[in-house]
């Protein structure tokens, strides 16, 4: 895990910032928490990282796919009980989950794995 404390002025700045802390945890993992060198698979797979990144407008939120996954979506504009920038688990291809947001990608400060968003505690 890693710890995404940027505060960031645009949307797209701040899914800058979170796809590098989920690439540094991806980094953190391969090498053992920097015990050994990243090689192989591992050095391909963080070299394709930014290709492999997909980013794409909704009406309601900003989906971030990697590879063939989602990654996570980004709430556009404040709505329910949501704010602009709120991070959401994927329930599916197409649909957030809305139980609880996972971070805010302008606020900084919440918690990223190479895997997706995690809970906050």
């Amino acid at each position: 895990m890693i710890k995404v404390s940027q505060k960031c002025e645009t949307l797209e700045e701040g899914i800058k910032f979170m796809m590098a802390g989920a690439k540094a945890d991806y980094v953190r993992m391969s090498t053992n928490n920097g015990t050994k060198e990243l090689t192989g698979y591992s050095l391909e797979q963080t070299g394709l990282w930014d290709k492999k990144t997909k980013v794409s407008q909704g009406k309601k939120y900003i989906k971030v796919v990697q590879d063939t996954g989602v990654f996570c979506f980004i709430v556009k504009e404040d709505f329910k009980h949501f704010k602009k920038g709120d991070i959401l688990k994927a329930a599916g291809w197409n649909a957030p989950a809305l139980n609880s947001p996972r971070g805010n990608v302008l606020t900084g400060n919440y918690p990223i794995q190479w895997t997706g968003p995690l809970y906050l505690k």
